[in-house]
């Protein structure tokens, strides 16, 4: 069973020594990038990012629903990179979000937070909130953590 190891955890700008790694490697991907995501802080245990609403709307003029998908996968796969540790990676084999409470301007944030850290398999539910904290979705996703090739 893997442990959480000091690589792993968040130092106080929020940001694991692993997780900076990785993101100064790896990025966060075209996507996320492509729609604003900014990360805030990065552990394989907890993950924080923010997003704007605009850019990400669906005609109706709300955020479209794959946008919090989007960020609720960034935020869970990057988590369950950290956590798969060098030489695996961790790959997404579901996800799914619960849609509650709808958004038309500002910005939003995912919390992550690590429901199980396992040899092969991760699992995390991200918080989508508005500035008042109010919850918009709820996102779970699983990761498969495989050897890299």
């Amino acid at each position: 069973m893997r442990e959480i190891v000091p690589e792993q955890q968040q130092e106080t700008d929020g940001f694991s020594p692993a997780a900076r790694r990785m993101l100064q490697t790896r990025g966060v991907g075209e996507l996320a990038e492509q729609m604003g995501i900014t990360i805030v802080e990065l552990s394989a245990t907890r993950s924080v990012a923010t997003m704007p609403v605009e850019g990400n709307r669906q005609p109706a003029g709300i955020l479209h629903g794959g946008a919090h998908l989007v960020l609720g996968e960034t935020l869970g796969s990057l988590a369950a990179n950290v956590w798969a540790g060098s030489g695996f990676v961790a790959v997404g084999i579901e996800i799914n979000a619960s849609h509650t409470r709808s958004i038309a301007s500002g910005m939003v944030t995912g919390t992550c937070t690590a429901i199980h850290l396992g040899r092969t398999m991760t699992t995390h539910e991200v918080a989508v909130t508005d500035s008042a904290g109010n919850r918009l979705s709820t996102v779970r996703i699983s990761n498969m953590i495989i050897a890299k090739r």
